[in-house]
C-alpha cells in the first residue's frame, strides 16, 4: 500500500461514517458541478477521488443511460462507497477501482482510456502534487469530452480574518485550498483543441473550472 493509500485510510477509517453528512454544509458546489455535466446519452464519466460515492450515486441517478466509474486510493472509502453504490442499486452501472490520482492508468482499471466527463470534487486540495492530477485527468478526456472540477480556492473575496480561521480549520483535515486553481486549469487547457472556463464563488470560497476538448 502506498504512503498516501495508508495517510488517507488513517484519516477517513471513522470520519466516512460521518463524511457526507458533516461535509454538507462546506463542500459547496458540488451538486452544481452535476447538474452541468450534459452526460451525452449512453457517455462515460469518472470520478477522481470518489470517497464515499455520494457524487457517482447522485451522477447516475441524474444521467440514467450514463456508465460511472470512480477511484480512490483510500480502500476505506472505497468500501463506503461500496456500499452506498449497493443501496441505490446501481452496481451494474457503477465501477470503482483503488488507484493513486497522480499516476492511474483507467485502461486496466475499467477497460477504457478516456471518459466523456471527469469529475474532481473537493480532491485536489488533498492531494501534494494536485497539478499532476490535472494533467493526468486532461490526457484521458475523449474527443468533445470535458473536465469539472470543483475545490476551494484563494478566498481572495473574504476578509482576512475569516480567511485566517478558515485555513486553520481546513488544515486540521490536511486541506490546503488551490488559490492557484483557475490558472492551473488555464495551462492544461493550453494545448491546441483543449480550451477552459473558470468561475470563483463566494470572495473565492469555490472554484469551479471545466475545460473541454475539442471533438
Amino acid at each position: 500500500m502506498s504512503e498516501a493509500a495508508s495517510l488517507m485510510d488513517r484519516m477517513y477509517r471513522r470520519q466516512r461514517h460521518v463524511y457526507d453528512a458533516s461535509r454538507k454544509f462546506y463542500l459547496l458546489g458540488r451538486d452544481a458541478v452535476i447538474a452541468d455535466l450534459a452526460v451525452p446519452p449512453g457517455g462515460s464519466v469518472l470520478e477522481i477521488g470518489c470517497g464515499t460515492g455520494r457524487n457517482l450515486v447522485a451522477v447516475a441517478k441524474a444521467y440514467p443511460d450514463a456508465v460511472c466509474h470512480g477511484l480512490d486510493v483510500s480502500a476505506a472509502m472505497l468500501d463506503t462507497a461500496a456500499r452506498a453504490v449497493a443501496r441505490a442499486s446501481l452496481a451494474g452501472r457503477i465501477r470503482l477501482a483503488q488507484a493513486d490520482a497522480t499516476a492511474f492508468d483507467p485502461q486496466p482499471l475499467f477497460g477504457r482510456a478516456a471518459f466523456d466527463r471527469i469529475v474532481i470534487s473537493y480532491a485536489l486540495s488533498m492531494i501534494p502534487p494536485w497539478e499532476q492530477v490535472l494533467a493526468r485527468a486532461v490526457a484521458h478526456l475523449a474527443p468533445g469530452g470535458a473536465l469539472h472540477v470543483v475545490d476551494f480556492g484563494g478566498q481572495a473575496g473574504l476578509p482576512a480574518p475569516a480567511r485566517a480561521v478558515l485555513n486553520r480549520w481546513l488544515g486540521a483535515f490536511s486541506v490546503t485550498p488551490r488559490a492557484t486553481l483557475p490558472a492551473a486549469l488555464a495551462q492544461v487547457a493550453a494545448a491546441p483543441g483543449f480550451q477552459a472556463r473558470v468561475r470563483q464563488r463566494f470572495g473565492g470560497y469555490t472554484v469551479h473550472g471545466v475545460v473541454t476538448r475539442r471533438p
